[in-house]
């Protein structure tokens, strides 16, 4: 019997990230590395890339929720296996399994507790942030010479003002989620324990409507960030041309017209 298999044997590998489906359309991924506060090594990167493609592959599956533990999102990146030279990385989505290359259907991060350095990148490779009130977020790296290299230093400035994002980068302390909603950076905050209802609640919404237009939404909106708007006028044509020309596009002008909701097909 290998050390895996011993019932309490730390999660590693493909162990250490856990999906559970939730309704049809819904996927639940797990970050379940409780002995390293869901820090990540190689392993656990290169699990959660292929929980990510299967996700992307499976064209019943429209919105998904990434969640650690009700004591922690993930600290970052597990520094223990760092020393030994095994980074939390992926060959082709990269940091975690997904910071360079995230998903093109919605993921949206459900925190309890921290989410800090990597942990907090990887929420800004998520869409959408949902959070305990309780929860603590930062980028702690400087008190320990090190420089967040998982997108917080580029994405961070994108997401709340500049000089917040600076002295958050700068001083390394995190920040309670109460203040990062103020700042835009969290879309809702919940009581303790709720964070993964919430995002539930808030994945509905986006089950609701229709599949390719979120798709093709969320790829203009991060593009948004590149595009002048002289080239954003036909440029978001790439993404917004296919759900115009869809079937989904005929059936929520018919289910307007006919005062029902619509059936969304996804095609």
């Amino acid at each position: 019997m290998s050390a895996n298999d011993q019932p309490n044997a730390a999660p590693t590998g493909a162990d250490a990230i856990l999906t559970e489906r939730i309704g049809d359309h819904l996927l639940l991924i797990r970050i379940n590395r409780p002995h390293r506060r869901n820090a990540f090594d190689g392993a656990t990167a290169c699990a959660l890339e292929a929980v990510i493609d299967a996700y992307e592959d499976d064209p019943s599956l429209r919105c998904a929720i990434l969640t650690g533990s009700d004591i922690v999102f993930s600290s970052g990146q597990d520094l223990i296996a760092a020393a030994a030279g095994d980074l939390g990385t992926a060959p082709r989505r990269g940091g975690f399994g997904m910071m360079a290359v995230p998903p093109t259907k919605p993921i949206i991060a459900a925190v309890e507790g921290n989410a800090l350095g990597g942990g907090l990148e990887l929420c800004l490779a998520c869409d959408l942030i949902v959070s305990s009130r309780t929860a603590d977020i930062g980028l702690p790296e400087t008190p320990r010479s090190l420089v967040a290299i998982g997108g917080g230093l580029f994405r961070l400035p994108k997401r709340i003002p500049y000089h917040l994002a600076m002295e958050m980068a700068l001083t390394g302390k995190p920040w309670p989620a109460t203040r990062m909603a103020e700042l835009g950076l969290v879309n809702r905050l919940t009581e303790p324990g709720r964070a993964i209802d919430g995002a539930i609640e808030l994945a509905g919404e986006l089950l609701a409507v229709a599949p390719l237009a979120v798709i093709a939404c969320k790829q203009i909106v991060q593009h948004a960030y590149d595009w002048h708007d002289a080239d954003g006028w036909h440029k978001q044509m790439e993404y917004a041309g296919p759900v115009l020309r869809s079937a989904d596009l005929q059936e929520g002008l018919r289910a307007f017209a006919e005062k029902r909701a619509p059936v969304w097909s996804g095609k």
